[in-house]
């Protein structure tokens, strides 16, 4: 697997949303949950994850977070010692589950306050009658 570039987008009707991403790219998700698509489009290294709901006033805005999805778990610890060698502050997060998937993955924030992670996907967590796991909060 090459890296792909993570984009989570909040959407205010995901039925809509998962229409004109499947014809935007060409291939329809790759995975469909409840309030949770997820799209790896062959053309491009993206991985567009969609949640229903648009956010609170105030809160954060409609670009949930950025994230570069990895190989291994050998390649996150690699940028992990990498970034923090720089002296950017990082978040750890091993072994967590979110956005229906067990994940290894660290967090950083722009000077601006855009979130991003680097990850590895462990596996795809059983599906659940409601959504149990929260997606991918910092």
């Amino acid at each position: 697997m090459h890296a792909k570039i993570h984009i989570h987008i909040h959407v205010s009707d995901l039925n809509t949303s998962r229409e004109f991403y499947q014809r935007f790219f060409g291939v329809g998700p790759v995975k469909q949950k409840n309030g949770y698509v997820k799209f790896l489009p062959e053309f491009a290294p993206i991985n567009l994850a969609l949640s229903e709901g648009l956010p609170a006033a105030g809160g954060e805005g409609v670009v949930h977070h950025l994230g570069i999805q990895v190989d291994s778990t050998e390649t996150v610890m690699a940028h992990l010692a990498r970034v923090k060698a720089t002296g950017i502050p990082v978040r750890e997060q091993m072994g967590v589950d979110c956005c229906h998937a067990n994940q290894d993955k660290f967090w950083v924030q722009d000077p601006d306050g855009v979130e991003w992670e680097v990850y590895y996907l462990n596996y795809d967590l059983a599906p659940a009658p409601s959504p149990v796991h929260p997606c991918c909060s910092p």
